[in-house]
């Protein structure tokens, strides 16, 4: 088999990064759509129960921005939320970020802040990743509501929150509601179970950011803006030496170059590494949010194995395994109009503080 062919060595996930039928509607997604209803009425029940005062939202004294996704898995929320916070800190804002913190230890504290020496497994992947790239005061909790009290409590001087997902979390109000979208839009364009879809694609919003096709697939009432991601530099886990891509490919000329993926779209990680010219062997897709145990690349035969930031905070302990692991930067552009026009919806929210609650 040529190199170029790029085997997928062990396929726990499958390209879309979500099951094969709610890319379709096949007779097994329409099989489910009775449940599907039925989670629609307890979704929309819910809302109702919050909009009514039933259910109390408790409202930040300060504005909360809530950067989420309509569809399950990832979709590229964190490099947008890092991407913002830079923003707004270059703008003179203080943010802070709370977060859930999937995939961290049962007994982790909760809430907990994220500090920047801290274990991957107490605080989740994602938010260890924004401490240290953006700076900012990070805490995570079950409740992002307890979380957000938390971080208020531990630092005064914030301004600001930004919540990484939550979309759906409606016990902490919100002033503005951000939906990131990828490639592969709403799928089947159904509702959980039979489809990917948490709540409907034409939910209300403040705006929305994704690749263009996806956003021409969405409803005109809100603005949206193109994000478009690429790849840095890459970087050696075990010396920390950091490259460009192309000199990275021209070290390796000639030897197998692998790479692996436990996030929510692996498949869009190997097409990226791909189109940077980088001829992939094989590849690794996991499941997102990933432990590396000791054997975690035993199965990749390469010189080098390329992973993603946030599943290199989590090889640390793979000493033997470091020397050819190298991470990848993803680096995020953002539709130039995009921070001038949040700059100025925060402003507004600031002269006149919660003009947007959950509903």
């Amino acid at each position: 088999m040529s190199r170029t062919e790029a085997p997928t060595i062990q396929a726990q996930v499958p390209a879309s990064g979500w099951p094969a039928w709610w890319m379709r509607r096949c007779w097994l997604s329409r099989a489910l759509l009775p449940c599907a209803g039925l989670f629609a009425a307890l979704a929309a029940a819910r809302r109702l129960a919050y909009r009514r005062g039933w259910l109390k939202a408790w409202q930040a004294p300060v504005p909360v921005v809530v950067i989420g996704n309509v569809t399950v898995g990832g979709t590229g929320k964190t490099p947008l939320v890092l991407s913002m916070a830079e923003q707004l800190q270059r703008a003179g804002w203080k943010p802070g970020i709370v977060s859930r913190g999937y995939g961290r230890m049962a007994q982790a504290a909760d809430p907990m802040e994220v500090r920047a020496d801290a274990d991957p497994a107490l605080t989740g992947d994602e938010p260890l990743l924004l401490r240290r790239l953006s700076g900012c005061p990070v805490w995570v909790g079950s409740s992002r509501p307890q979380a957000a009290r938390a971080l208020l409590r531990a630092h005064p001087e914030v301004d600001l929150l930004l919540s990484d997902d939550g979309l759906q979390h409606l016990a902490l109000a919100r002033d503005l509601e951000l939906v990131v979208v990828d490639a592969r839009g709403p799928g089947n364009g159904w509702l959980l179970p039979a489809g990917p879809l948490r709540e409907p694609w034409n939910r209300r919003r403040d705006a929305t950011l994704g690749p263009r096709e996806a956003l021409a697939t969405m409803p005109q009432a809100s603005p949206g803006f193109v994000i478009r991601r690429h790849l840095g530099a890459v970087r050696q886990l075990a010396t920390g030496e950091r490259i460009g891509i192309e000199a990275f490919v021209q070290r390796h000329a000639g030897q197998a170059i692998a790479a692996a993926a436990g996030i929510g779209h692996p498949e869009q990680f190997f097409a990226m590494l791909r189109q940077a010219g980088i001829p992939l062997s094989s590849t690794l897709a996991l499941p997102d949010h990933h432990a590396f145990g000791a054997d975690a690349f035993v199965a990749i035969s390469a010189s080098a194995v390329l992973i993603t930031e946030k599943d290199a905070l989590k090889c640390k302990a793979l000493q033997i395994q470091l020397a050819r692991l190298w991470a990848v930067e993803l680096q995020l552009d953002v539709d130039p109009a995009f921070f001038p026009w949040l700059r100025a919806q925060l402003r507004a929210r600031t002269e006149y503080p919660h003009g947007f609650t959950p509903a």
